[in-house]
């Protein structure tokens, strides 16, 4: 099994070890709130340029990282686990970040690398891996399409945001803080 999905079976695992260590606060709820709807809209944006597998994208946020959906994720995260508002879900995300996605993006570069040979080479000229440039880079190919968007099935994590905030919220409302 690849380290993807590997992420994928264990990101539910670490969300679940997550909630059971919040200690959400309003003021943390809001905040995390923010950066996670700030991570989401990242990966809306990159998912509507996105045709995985059949092109490279390479215009809109693909302009300024290679990794846009891995970098808007990494933001929910960690707005996530401001939310929950104590150090252990800090920790238990930061784990399961770095022990993920730095091999997931390795083997997508590769990927990407070996299937794209030539707009590869240009594009990660001119565009970071992971920490996005200002302005944007690179040869820009792509336009922004809903229906990527809706191909590319952003609902589901679109969905889990809210899941995720009453998840929190109810963890902190109803259930014994020990």
């Amino acid at each position: 099994m690849t380290a993807s999905r590997f992420r994928v079976r264990l990101g539910y695992l670490a969300g679940l070890l997550a909630i059971a260590l919040a200690r959400p606060r309003p003021t943390w709820l809001l905040l995390g709130l923010g950066l996670a709807v700030l991570g989401e809209g990242l990966r809306l944006w990159a998912s509507g340029h996105i045709e995985k597998t059949r092109r490279l994208a390479t215009g809109g946020p693909y302009a300024h990282t290679r990794n846009p959906l891995y970098l808007g994720s990494v933001v929910m995260a960690l707005g996530f686990a401001v939310a929950a508002g104590t150090l252990g879900a800090v920790v238990v995300t930061l784990a399961y970040l770095l022990v993920f996605y730095p091999s997931v993006i390795r083997e997508e570069a590769a990927f990407l690398r070996d299937k794209f040979p030539d707009q590869y080479g240009l594009w990660q000229t001119d565009v970071p891996l992971f920490l996005p440039r200002l302005v944007p880079g690179g040869p820009r190919g792509s336009r922004f399409s809903w229906q990527r968007v809706r191909a590319n099935r952003e609902w589901r994590t679109a969905l889990a945001l809210p899941i995720l905030v009453l998840a929190l919220y109810a963890r902190g409302r109803w259930l014994p803080l020990v």
